[in-house]
This record gives C-alpha cells, sequence and structure tokens, in this order.
C-alpha cells in the first residue's frame, strides 16, 4: 500500500488559489467526496426508492413467514333468512307444497395450520347452528320445534393432496431466496448511488477546474497583451502578433463567462441530487488522499459469486426452472385427495341441550383423479417444461462466464488506475512546467512566436483536464469492484447494512 504523491497535493492547493470575488461575500461550504456520498445515501431520491423497494421485498418475505404461522379466524351468517314453497313428503307417500319461511344463524371458529412439507393444511373448528321456523304450525310433522340447535363443539379436519404440485414446498425454498436477494440488491443500489455522486460530483469539480484555468488564462493574456503593446509600440513585433493576443484576450473572456454558466448548471444538478435547499455556495475539494491498493481477480470472483444478487439469481433461475418440471410432472397425472374429520356433534332444541350428549363426528373422504386418455397433453407439457429448464440452465452457464470475465476484467481495469493516475499527475507537472517556461521565455524576449507559447497553454491545460478524468475514473472504478463483489478490498470486510435503518 502506498501513500498519496505529494504532487497530487499540490494540484489539489492551486484550484483554492483563485477564488471567484463572488465567494467572497457568501458562506462558502466546502465538500468532499466522502460528505456527498454520505448525503446522497442519506437523501437523494434514489436512496429513498431502494429503501423504499427493499421495504417491500422484506414486507413480502416477513408476510410469506406468517403464512405458515397458525391463522384464527371466524365466519358467520347472521341471519340467512328464507322464504318460499317447498315439497312435503305426506305419510301415504304423496307430496304436499306449503309454505316455508326460517332463519338461519351460523357461527363458526376456525384454526387453521399449513404444513409446507407436505402441502397439506390441518383446521381446528368449533360451530354452532340455529334454525327459526317462522312457521311450525304449516310443517306436516306436529313434534317439529320452531327453533332447534346443530352444534359441533370440536372438531378436527386434515386435507393432504397426494401425487399432486406442492406449493408450499417450492414457496419454501424460493421465498426466502428472494428476500436474500433482495438485500443485495440494495446494497448494489447503494454502490449505484456512490458511482451517480461520483459523476455528479466530477462533472462540478471539473467545472471548478476548467473556470480556474480559463481565469487564470485570461490573466496571462492580459499580461502577455500588455506587453505585447510595448514591443509592438517599439516596432519589435509585427501588428498581427498584436491582434493575435487581442483576439486570445477577447477569447479568454469568453470562455470564463462560459465556465461560470456550465459551473452554475452543474452546481443545479449535483444540488438537485442530493436535494441542497440552501443558498450557500459550494466549493469541492478534489478526493486526491488516495492509500492505493491491488485486488486479486480470482479473490473478487469468488466474492462476487459469494455475495451478489446476479449469482443469486442463477440460483433462483435454477431453482424455478426445476419447479415448472416438477409442475408440469404433477399436473393433469393421476392424483388424490385425502380428507379427514373427526370431532363431536349433537342436535337439540334448546341451546343447553345441544352442548350435552354429543355424538361422535367422523368422516374420511379420498378422492381420486385418473386421466385416462388426454392425448398426450400431460407427457407433451412435461416436455416443454423439460426443455424450458435446458433453455434456463444453457442461458445460465453462459452467464455465469460472462459474469465472471466481467469481473476480471473490472478487476484490471481497477489495478490500472494507480499507473494511469500516476502518470497523469506526472504529465500535468510536467506540462504546467514546460508551459511556465515557455511563458518566462516570452516575458523576457527569448522568444516571439505567439503559436509557441499556445501549444504550451494548450498542452497544460488539457493535461490538468486528463489528471482530473483520471481521478474520476479510479474512484468510478473503485465503487464499481466493491458494487460487482459487495465486498471492500481495502479494509477486507463484506459490505451490509443494518435493517433497524432502513425502518422497514
Amino acid at each position: 500500500m502506498q501513500r498519496p504523491l505529494s504532487y497530487i497535493w499540490i494540484i489539489a492547493l492551486i484550484l483554492l488559489i483563485y477564488p471567484h470575488p463572488a465567494l467572497a461575500q457568501k458562506k462558502v461550504r466546502r465538500m468532499t467526496l466522502e460528505e456527498a456520498t454520505f448525503l446522497a445515501k442519506e437523501r437523494s431520491i434514489q436512496a429513498l426508492i431502494a429503501k423504499q423497494q427493499f421495504k417491500v421485498s422484506y414486507l413480502t418475505y416477513k408476510t410469506f413467514r406468517r403464512g405458515y404461522l397458525p391463522q384464527l379466524s371466524a365466519s358467520g351468517t347472521l341471519p340467512d333468512f328464507e322464504r318460499n314453497i317447498a315439497s312435503y313428503l305426506n305419510p301415504d307417500q304423496s307430496y304436499s307444497y306449503l309454505l316455508s319461511q326460517s332463519i338461519n344463524y351460523i357461527g363458526n371458529v376456525s384454526l387453521n395450520q399449513k404444513i409446507g412439507f407436505t402441502g397439506g393444511d390441518i383446521s381446528l373448528n368449533s360451530g354452532l347452528q340455529c334454525i327459526d321456523n317462522l312457521n311450525p304450525s304449516s310443517t306436516i310433522s306436529n313434534n317439529s320445534t320452531p327453533i332447534s340447535y346443530y352444534s359441533s363443539p370440536l372438531n378436527i379436519q386434515y386435507s393432504q393432496p397426494i401425487f399432486m404440485f406442492n406449493s408450499y414446498k417450492w414457496d419454501r425454498k424460493l421465498q426466502p431466496l428472494k428476500y436474500d436477494q433482495a438485500k443485495r440488491i440494495y446494497l448494489e443500489s447503494i454502490e449505484d448511488i456512490n458511482i451517480m455522486t461520483t459523476n455528479y460530483f466530477f462533472a462540478v469539480l471539473e467545472a471548478q477546474v476548467e473556470k480556474k484555468i480559463e481565469e487564470t488564462n485570461y490573466q496571462n493574456y492580459d499580461t502577455l497583451y500588455k506587453i505585447t503593446q510595448g514591443r509592438f509600440q517599439l516596432g519589435k513585433i509585427p501588428q498581427n502578433q498584436l491582434l493575435l493576443y487581442e483576439l486570445s484576450l477577447l477569447k479568454a473572456k469568453l470562455a470564463i463567462e462560459n465556465a461560470k454558466l456550465a459551473l452554475d448548471d452543474a452546481l443545479f444538478v449535483f444540488k438537485s441530487f442530493l436535494r441542497l435547499t440552501e443558498s450557500d455556495s459550494i466549493v469541492l475539494l478534489p478526493p486526491v488522499n488516495i492509500a492505493f491498493f491491488m485486488v486479486d481477480p480470482f479473490k473478487a470472483i469468488d466474492e462476487a459469486f459469494e455475495n451478489t444478487s446476479p449469482a443469486e439469481d442463477f440460483t433462483r433461475q435454477l431453482l424455478e426452472a426445476d419447479m415448472g418440471v416438477n409442475k408440469a410432472k404433477m399436473d393433469g397425472r393421476f392424483d388424490a385427495n385425502l380428507r379427514a374429520k373427526f370431532g363431536i356433534n349433537q342436535t337439540a332444541p334448546t341451546l343447553s341441550d345441544a352442548y350435552k350428549s354429543s355424538q361422535d363426528l367422523e368422516g374420511v373422504t379420498l378422492q381420486l383423479n385418473i386421466p385416462i386418455i388426454d392425448w398426450g397433453v400431460a407427457r407433451g407439457n412435461i416436455k416443454i417444461a423439460e426443455s424450458q429448464r435446458d433453455i434456463v440452465k444453457n442461458q445460465v452457464e453462459q452467464g455465469i462466464i460472462d459474469f465472471r470475465q466481467g469481473i476480471y476484467r473490472n478487476v484490471m481495469k481497477f489495478n490500472m488506475q494507480q499507473n494511469q493516475l500516476q502518470i497523469a499527475a506526472k504529465a500535468d507537472t510536467v506540462a504546467k512546467k514546460s508551459y511556465q517556461i515557455t511563458q518566462d521565455r516570452y516575458m523576457i524576449g527569448k522568444i516571439s512566436d505567439f503559436q509557441e507559447l499556445y501549444t504550451a497553454q494548450t498542452e497544460a491545460d488539457n493535461s490538468e483536464n486528463a489528471f482530473f478524468a483520471a481521478l474520476q475514473s479510479y474512484w468510478q472504478q473503485y465503487y464499481s469492484i466493491r458494487k460487482s463483489t459487495l465486498f471492500d478490498f481495502q479494509s477486507q470486510s463484506h459490505l451490509q447494512f443494518n435493517i433497524s435503518d432502513i425502518n422497514p
């Protein structure tokens, strides 16, 4: 690990030499890249959306888990009134039609539990039914009572599909996988925000640098123009060279105005991204305090497959493909459903008697479904599902190859950033020194060629812009490696977050 280069600090300090005159009249807020990324993760709309998206996934998973807890429910019909003409069987086997009016009251309480491993359902029930015959005198039986009760104090019911697709079983595999993937996606979204912040930050920073360059160039051209005027009056240079300097001075003045406008635009976008409403001026500090480190590409690949959402997505796709094949094999084939019920019940003319001397309640039902001729529909669906699974497998295999190659390429690009940044910094130093020497020689009359001075100035400006472009590329690659591996190679730790901070 190397310490930051000293000449990088020199370049950073140059940015603060020529402040805009208006800054002296306003409160200036100096901001680092670290502070900007912190604000972006707390206040940007992208961060808020990422939190809400994770919150949806969290609540979905939480709801899924609660779905496997016992569910207590109550139902009732209060009342069910019916008035119609009904047929009755007389003792002589003839039928009579009489007016029937009744009110039916039904109440049930049920405790239900899913059994995910088998796909069955078990429930504990208690119910009471009351029938109030509103015109008992019109009934055939003289022994009938106007009110009767039916009670089922306790009964247990169990339903078990046999040879059928078990959605509960597959949900218990898929839902935790999806939730884990959602956590990884959230962490990757945070790194995306860091990359976006870096881009906006350097857009402002480069606009600041460009404005400083143009102001410096204007001051230099103003000085050179005055010197050139003196030489022209002494007859040492032709008029066309004086005009070239005057034209350059006018262009430099116009460039300052354009640079101010570009900086205002960049600041507006930057403040909007961070949702900053204060009117204070912002001066960004170059993030040149870099502790360089190298990343092992093979460790990066291992961490990516262990931590990231694309790697989790490969597993999810294969699992869903297997689920599709299993569903195709179970649907449309021989299947059965076993239902069993055990408990006690009783009927009585009074409510108290309805809970006395209860009778046993038993019931068993085995429902079969046996397809005889389906013209190969079921087999065809299985073949389709198996073909789709093969497609998914091939896509996942190719995706793994591309994913691995992408991580390796990103690591190699990051490991090159140290040399590129050092070269850019050194080139900037050399170009500035070359321009200073050329300018000094011009001012003492050693050279009089305007083109030579202009070329030196252009090289100095371009080299400074190239340095900041290399600096931006470094930080972009830094956060890109973090996103693609969810691992911080600088601190050698996994990227994590506290769910309570999101307040789901």
